[in-house]
């Protein structure tokens, strides 16, 4: 068991999926007839973590009433509600303050990696960074931006959207220190745009597995039509790196 706390940002308005969503939380829509975030829940429970934290925002009573206290999963949930809009920067800083520990995971609500978590904390531990992102790898990156790296893992480079062609991509899975938090000034940040891209410290390690982002109506009705796809992301951790 890892005793890692892991933060899931889930409180985001999801505008591009309004028309199917409703008001329902983008996070919370079903795949197979289960919230998105419960695959996440298991992807982590799997993998030994039992702490984990909801950064939530708009209606986050849907998923409190959902996911209670997390028993039902075998899991200790708690939730992190943003006063406003903090951007996700600033809502893992407000989530990482119900748990202090010297570092954490941190996962997007919205996209899933088949990774083994596990070896990317191992990976920042080994690297004494101060964090580590998981990359997956695409086919087209266009929509994403992409992610260089110098031989050892150090992020060198953050590439535009727009650049077409395959490469690796920001896969939604972090290892963070409690500190880089604590620099995180108050307010709205953004932590792919304002924090990673000045960091000192920044590393990050390949998973050629299953990566899917539901954010745009096609993927998330491609998946919604093949949870089965979602299968790899729940077995028992295998490593996955390139």
């Amino acid at each position: 068991m890892d005793s890692s706390p892991c933060l899931i940002l889930a409180g985001g308005l999801g505008t591009r999926l309004a028309a199917l969503s409703g008001p329902q939380p983008k996070p919370m829509m079903e795949i197979g007839g289960r919230p998105f975030l419960e695959f996440l829940l298991q992807q982590l429970r799997n993998q030994g973590f039992r702490q984990v934290v909801f950064c939530t925002g708009y209606r986050s009573e849907v998923l409190e009433a959902h996911f209670d206290n997390g028993s039902r999963w075998n899991m200790d949930v708690r939730y992190s509600r943003e006063p406003r809009a903090l951007g996700t920067g600033g809502a893992l800083k407000l989530g990482a303050s119900l748990i202090h520990a010297p570092y954490y995971v941190a996962l997007n609500g919205d996209s899933i990696l088949q990774a083994d978590i596990p070896s990317l904390v191992r990976f920042h531990q080994a690297h004494n960074a101060r964090a580590t992102m998981a990359l997956a790898h695409t086919a087209d990156a266009a929509r994403f931006g992409g992610v260089q790296t110098d031989p050892d893992g150090r992020v060198t480079r953050f590439v535009e959207k727009g650049h077409s062609g395959s490469g690796s991509i920001n896969g939604g899975i972090y290892v963070i220190n409690g500190d880089v938090f604590e620099a995180i000034p108050e307010g709205r940040v953004s932590i792919e745009q304002e924090v990673f891209p000045s960091l000192d410290g920044l590393y990050a390690k390949p998973f050629s597995g299953f990566f899917l982002d539901i954010g745009i109506p096609d993927d998330y009705l491609r998946l919604a039509n093949h949870p089965d796809w979602l299968d790899p992301c729940l077995s028992l951790p295998r490593e996955a790196a390139c």
